[in-house]
């Protein structure tokens, strides 16, 4: 038989009360002591995500004062109808460790601080600064960058535009330079998005420097006694080269990248490189399979038209044209819209819409033109983009986007209806619709674009030694964001990767 178990008397009610108590006591000290953890944990995090959310250049005054920032309808609204949109905060690009960004740095740019840690080809100099006369003779692979004064210089007029490859070049040759050579010194104040390796396995990026728009400018007709133009030959000999190297095999070149950015350049090489991360101008000649936003940056031209300080910018009534145009009219595709908008607006007594070229001190002109007009059209060519943008953003002319197909540099972190005008082409063609549009824009709104212009242009400036917030930076920085993505595919590739034993 089972022994019965003897039940234990309960305690009385009193000490059952107590014992709750307790009891409620001890877990809400525990839920209390688990609240100020995370809560300290928050506090401790908050200086650092503000820090990469931040504008430097939006001070409290100006987003309180631009609370809302006008952008033009587009299409099938009235005349004169706006958008209004919320001063938004322009995100920068995240950074490794704990310095760099978009600030200047204290000290030496290294793999721990940089955002981007690039590995450089050494090119024989003809793919590069041989183009432009230094001969890279004895035993230097690149020439002396340490005095930016001394550096080589790209030839100037519409070569600049073209120029991104350059001005990339010179910044990574001089990323590892110290900082504190005075004045004209290479390493002094320059940014740590990007710094330069020598040890390909710790890249995230390998840069190929070919100077892909430069040798289409300079070498793509035949000279006497070529049976194929320099150009042509330029672009096999890399092929050949890239094909041969380790890293280009290990993943196909989906971690490299090159700079064609003329429309034009690179033709012959373009598919057989397309595995790469392509910088360009736009997409307007390349098939999807080739260049595209997934992989591919878009970067901006180097503007030709002089920069206007803040302190000489021309505000509202000081601009007497309303539309400014000068280039040329008649093109082929999607160009068409010039001519017909030239025959909707030539005669406008506020307009100016005139062909027009480098030829006869046309790029004096267009800064004239530009800075003493309200709107600078920016309208498709040949290709989607054109020069015309950026040297209407250094003008502080608030531009009018009619490209349908248009990519533009760093939309990702910059929202361009903020200081742009979008106008659809079929709503351009239409008689009175661009002219009743840009009229109903109201003194305030204009004004709005106008000040956002003023603390943008910084974004599209290519200089050396490059500054916080410039072009240069900028490209890095998209390039560090692209390069997320580009290393979750390769990694999530190798996973069942095997080396030197079975599984």
């Amino acid at each position: 038989m089972v022994a019965e178990r003897k039940m234990q008397p309960l305690p009385p009610p009193e000490h059952r009360r107590a014992l709750r108590f307790v009891a409620f006591l001890a877990v809400s000290l525990l839920a209390f002591s688990c609240w100020a953890l995370v809560n300290s944990r928050i506090n401790d995090a908050v200086p650092d995500s503000a820090a990469l959310m931040g504008d430097a250049d939006r001070m409290p005054a100006l987003a309180a004062e631009e609370a809302s920032a006008a952008v033009p309808a587009s299409g099938g609204a009235a005349a004169g109808a706006v958008r209004l949109m919320s001063d938004p905060v322009i995100r920068e690009p995240l950074v490794r460790g704990g310095g760099g960004g978009d600030g200047e740095r204290s000290g030496r740019c290294d793999a721990d601080t940089a955002a981007l840690r690039v590995f450089v080809y050494d090119l024989p100099a003809e793919f590069h600064f041989g183009m432009l006369g230094w001969d890279g003779k004895g035993e230097a692979a690149w020439p002396d960058v340490r005095d930016a004064r001394a550096a080589p210089h790209y030839p100037g007029g519409l070569n600049l535009q073209h120029s991104v490859a350059y001005w990339l070049a010179l910044d990574i040759l001089s990323s590892t330079l110290p900082p504190g050579g005075g004045s004209g010194a290479a390493g002094d104040g320059r940014p740590c998005v990007a710094v330069r390796v020598t040890n390909a396995s710790l890249a995230d990026v390998f840069f190929v420097p070919f100077f892909a728009s430069l040798s289409y400018n300079r070498h793509s007709k035949l000279r006497r006694g070529e049976r194929v133009s320099r150009n042509r030959a330029l672009q096999a000999e890399l092929v050949k080269y890239l094909a041969r190297r380790e890293e280009w095999r290990r993943w196909g070149g989906k971690d490299h990248l090159i700079v064609p950015h003329h429309p034009n350049s690179m033709m012959e090489a373009r598919k057989r490189l397309s595995a790469a991360m392509f910088v360009l101008s736009d997409f307007g000649r390349y098939s999807p399979d080739v260049a595209n936003l997934k992989k591919d940056v878009i970067a901006p031209y180097n503007h030709v038209v002089r920069s206007l300080g803040d302190d000489e910018s021309p505000a509202f009534d000081q601009r007497p044209v309303l539309a400014y145009f000068q280039g040329a009219i008649h093109r082929k595709a999607g160009g068409k819209v010039r001519q017909k908008l030239y025959q909707l607006l030539k005669g406008e007594r506020d307009v100016h819409f005139t062909y027009g070229s480098v030829r006869q001190n046309g790029i004096r002109r267009a800064t004239a033109g530009m800075s003493t007009s309200k709107f600078c059209l920016n309208i498709a060519g040949d290709t989607p983009s054109s020069n015309r943008l950026f040297d209407a953003i250094v003008s502080h002319c608030v531009p009018v986007i009619i490209s349908d197909d248009i990519e533009l540099p760093f939309e990702d972190v910059l929202d361009y209806s903020e200081f742009c005008v979008f106008v659809r082409a079929t709503d351009a063609a239409r008689k009175g619709f661009l002219l009743r549009l840009l009229r109903g824009v109201s003194r305030d709104e204009w004004t709005r674009m106008w000040r956002r212009l003023k603390e943008v242009a910084r974004h599209f400036e290519y200089q050396y030694p490059s500054r916080p917030g410039d072009a240069v930076q900028m490209i890095w920085g998209a390039v560090a964001r692209k390069m997320h993505s580009v290393k979750l595919q390769l990694h999530k590739r190798g996973r069942f990767q095997r080396t030197g034993w079975e599984s």
